[in-house]
């Protein structure tokens, strides 16, 4: 038997796919909110570093930029989810409306998306009638808007992954800049924030697929770039402490 033919709408494995995909969107956010702490703090500390040798501004100046950008990660990422979930929302209560108001209409244009799909028509008519059938609300939510009405998305739990990837990775340059001594700091720090970025960028081209030595390379050239920037304004404004 020949079964290279299209995949069945209604086979699990559909959803095991979306699944993964789900949960490699969300490491990838992860991944990249780890990389925003990383260089955000790294260049406002190193910044401080060069600006003064007192390692309380320098401990302050970090904790302030960690709490503050964790908190503003979290919130944006709960508008930005919030946001696409009331859009979900709406567009289930449309799709909820048609298929009450105009039953016969739905289930012949869900026939045409999987005769879209290389079903043939009669196949493609008996499937969106036995999906109808089961849940109508479900199937057409699912080939229509690609959304799930049993698990649309959180903003609270996107908003607490960001916020924990943001102090994850902003840890990294603030313990490497305030244990050290004043000679070690900013080395020190810049080599741990240059190991930090070369693990993110690789992570995150594997993720998308992409060559990771071009990520590493961009990834540890920004946060160099970066470094190099603050530390010349902290030395241009800095303050004596004698």
């Amino acid at each position: 038997m020949d079964d290279s033919g299209p995949a069945n709408p209604s086979d699990p494995t559909n959803h095991r796919d979306e699944s993964v995909n789900q949960r490699t969107n969300w490491l990838r956010a992860a991944v990249l909110g780890a990389n925003d702490g990383i260089v955000s703090v790294a260049g406002l500390v190193v910044g401080v570093a060069g600006a003064t040798t007192d390692r309380s501004a320098i401990l302050i100046a970090g904790v302030a930029s960690l709490v503050a950008g964790a908190l503003s990660m979290a919130g944006g990422e709960y508008v930005s989810v919030s946001t696409q979930r009331d859009t979900e929302k709406a567009m289930l209560r449309t799709e909820k409306w048609e298929l009450a108001a105009m039953p016969d209409e739905e289930e012949r244009q869900l026939a045409e998306i999987y005769e879209d799909k290389g079903l043939s028509p009669e196949l493609a008519a008996r499937v969106a009638r036995e999906l109808t059938e089961k849940d109508p609300l479900g199937a057409h939510a699912d080939v229509e808007l690609r959304i799930d009405p049993e698990h649309l998305t959180n903003p609270w739990h996107a908003a607490l992954a960001s916020m924990g990837a943001f102090v994850v990775g902003a840890l990294l340059p603030l313990l490497a800049i305030v244990l050290p001594g004043p000679d070690a700091r900013v080395p020190a720090c810049a080599a741990a924030v240059l190991a930090g970025l070369a693990l993110t960028g690789a992570a995150s081209a594997t993720l998308g697929g992409a060559r990771r030595p071009r990520a590493v390379l961009r990834n540890v050239g920004v946060g160099a770039l970066t470094m190099a920037v603050t530390y010349g304004v902290g030395l241009l404004f800095g303050v004596s402490t004698a």
